[in-house]
C-alpha cells in the first residue's frame, strides 16, 4: 500500500523549506509513498483530506508558529466538523533563530501544532532520541533547526540538522505505514 504524505510548511529564509525537502527525502527512502510538498498558503482542505500522513513545518515567530500555518489550521476547522482527518497520522518540525540558545518558543510552537492534530482526532508521532540526528536537531516533538546567529540574524541550516530531518521523515513514514495497514 502506498502512503500519501503531505508536507505543508512556511519558510521565511529557505531553511524550513530545506527541512521539508529533507523530511520528504527520508520518507521516500524508507517507504513506498507519494510525497507532496506545499506551502501552507497553497494547501487546500482537499490536500489535507487526501493525505494519510500530514507533516507541518514552520519557523518560530515570536514564540509561536508563522501566521501562514495558523491560517491553514483555522481553515481546517471547517473539516473538523466532518471528522475528515480523524485517524490520520501527523508530525511536525520547526526552525528558528533569535537570541539565546533555548529555542525561542519552539516547544510551544510544536505542541500547538500537535494540539491541532489531536483536536482533529489524528494520531501523532514524535522524534525518538535513538534516531540519527537527534543530538544535533532533535526534540521529542520533532526535528528543530536553530538557524540564528548570536546577533539574532538568520544563518543557513546545517547538514547535521538535515540529517535529523531525513531521519524523522523515514521514522514517521515507516510508523505511519504500519499504523494504517
Amino acid at each position: 500500500m502506498s502512503l500519501n504524505v503531505l508536507i505543508s510548511y512556511h519558510s521565511d529564509y529557505g531553511n524550513t523549506e530545506k527541512m521539508a525537502q529533507a523530511v520528504a527525502a527520508g520518507a521516500r527512502a524508507a517507504t513506498e509513498c507519494a510525497v507532496t510538498l506545499k506551502l501552507a498558503t497553497e494547501t487546500s482542505l482537499d490536500d489535507l483530506q487526501a493525505a494519510d500522513l500530514i507533516i507541518f513545518g514552520t519557523p518560530v515567530h515570536m514564540g509561536s508558529m508563522a501566521w501562514q500555518m495558523k491560517q491553514l489550521i483555522d481553515r481546517a476547522g471547517k473539516i473538523w466538523m466532518e471528522n475528515a482527518l480523524e485517524g490520520k497520522v501527523g508530525g511536525v518540525f520547526a526552525t528558528g533563530g533569535g537570541f539565546g540558545g533555548g529555542g525561542g518558543g519552539v516547544e510551544g510552537t510544536m505542541t500547538a501544532l500537535y494540539s491541532h492534530f489531536l483536536e482533529q482526532g489524528m494520531v501523532v508521532i514524535g522524534f525518538p532520541k535513538s534516531l540519527p540526528g537527534y543530538a544535533d536537531a532533535g526534540l521529542q516533538w520533532g526535528p528543530y533547526a536553530r538557524c540564528g546567529n548570536h546577533e539574532g540574524m538568520p544563518q543557513s541550516i546545517t547538514e547535521a540538522q538535515l540529517v535529523a530531518a531525513r531521519s524523522y521523515g523515514a521514522h514517521i513514514a515507516e510508523t505511519a505505514q504500519r499504523a494504517i495497514r
